[in-house]
């Protein structure tokens, strides 16, 4: 065999393509938070976006009874189980009144990989995609895995951090395909009124521009807010809209990996075929679980939102008490966004405040909390809190944050 040459050996270890995606920011906070507290601190974390109920005892029975079926040990189709596909289809028009058929799904493992593949089956290298922010970690990295470019639109909470459509139009170039649309919102908690959701509909079809947009907080609304599904909404971008969601948080459900694509067919079966290569099918056990949680009662997430609700008010209360923080009060999904631009600039125990990540840094050393800096949603100047946690925790966690934050000066 020769010897490897000058320009292989110069050859990165890790492509390009790889190497420059970040880690997500969410997750990296909450594992340090777990090591710290291996280690014996008590820290409070509030980075996960995980609601802290177990799954319900209908769906874990149900998924008990399938890994003693011998059907569930062997390979199912790349797209989902039939019996699966037909739940996701009589819960779409059950929860949202969008009517959709059986060749229109794809069942995906988790909604990030429902992100990946669709961004990957509708973008070209060049391709731009307009992002508003605050927005979830991962959608940047998944455009730019796609040979996408993000354009990002940049809200605060003077318009509840939803854009306008002037803002959208502005974003807009000869180069647009796809608007990334998030309501419920993750980072944020905003919600879309049924307006704004219209109108922003009605742009993309008169424009042809496409529209992803994540609903897997459906469920998760508070203060009368109204979850509308833009396909509904406008039902002329039925053929230019994938729809996005999964049953992790209205049934508890962040570790079985269910998610699903709606949408075109064509576009349906172009992402199946990836996907088919990609990984196969969802682990059957976890797909014969989503059944059970589709075709049963919503019960579990109305308790669950007792606590949210109750979780939400608190937390508003105890952020906006802390001086230098404004925390707008979030309508839906379990998380708030308070504004601490106004803490920047300042010392606490003798190190000078830049940026929300010093800040977010020094809120772990000190206070033991952990949180998510804004910079993670691409805002910086503001905090990510899930409030998807006990009631004990947060009230203590907040607390400890607040008394560390009065120090700045």
């Amino acid at each position: 065999m020769s010897a490897p040459t000058a320009s292989t050996q110069q050859k990165a270890r890790v492509s390009a393509r790889i190497g420059g995606i970040a880690e997500s920011a969410t997750l990296a906070v909450d594992a340090k938070a777990k090591a710290l507290k291996a280690e014996g601190r008590p820290v409070i974390g509030f980075g996960a976006g995980e609601p802290d109920f177990p799954t319900p005892p209908a769906i874990v029975e149900a998924a008990q009874a399938a890994a003693a079926d011998p059907r569930n040990h062997r390979y199912s189709p790349a797209g989902g189980l039939p019996e699966l596909k037909a739940a996701i289809v009589a819960k779409t028009k059950r929860d949202s009144g969008y009517e959709i058929a059986a060749n229109q799904v794809l069942v995906t493992n988790g909604g990030k990989q429902a992100v990946y593949q669709t961004f990957a089956t509708l973008l070209d290298p060049g391709d731009e995609v307009i992002l508003p922010a605050p927005y979830w970690t991962t959608y940047p990295e998944a455009i730019a895995l796609a040979g996408g470019v993000s354009k990002v639109v940049v809200t605060g909470p003077e318009q509840d951090y939803m854009p306008t459509v002037e803002q959208l139009e502005a974003a807009r170039t000869p180069a647009t395909k796809v608007l990334l649309w998030c309501s419920p919102s993750n980072p944020t908690g905003a919600v879309a009124s049924r307006e704004l959701t219209e109108a922003v509909g009605r742009w993309a079809v008169e424009n042809g521009v496409w529209v992803v947009t994540d609903e897997i907080y459906e469920h998760l609304t508070y203060d009368g807010a109204e979850a509308v599904s833009l396909p509904v909404a406008v039902p002329e971008l039925a053929d230019t809209c994938v729809v996005l969601n999964g049953v992790a948080k209205t049934y508890a459900m962040t570790g079985w990996r269910v998610g699903w694509m709606v949408g075109p067919a064509d576009v349906i079966k172009a992402a199946t075929n990836l996907q088919s290569h990609l990984s196969s099918n969802v682990a059957n056990v976890s797909q014969r679980a989503a059944v059970e949680a589709l075709t049963g009662p919503l019960t579990a997430v109305d308790e669950m939102k007792v606590a949210f609700d109750r979780r939400r008010r608190a937390i508003v209360e105890l952020l906006s008490a802390i001086p230098g923080v404004e925390c707008p009060t979030p309508k839906g999904a379990f998380y708030a966004y308070p504004d601490v631009r106004g803490l920047l600039g300042k010392e606490i125990r003798g190190q000078r405040m830049e940026t929300s990540l010093d800040l977010a840094a020094a809120v772990l050393e000190h206070a033991e909390v952990a949180v998510v800096p804004g910079e993670a949603f691409g805002t910086p100047g503001y905090f990510r809190l899930s409030y998807a946690l006990g009631d004990d925790d947060l009230k203590t966690g907040v607390t400890r944050m607040g008394d560390l934050l009065r120090e700045a000066k």
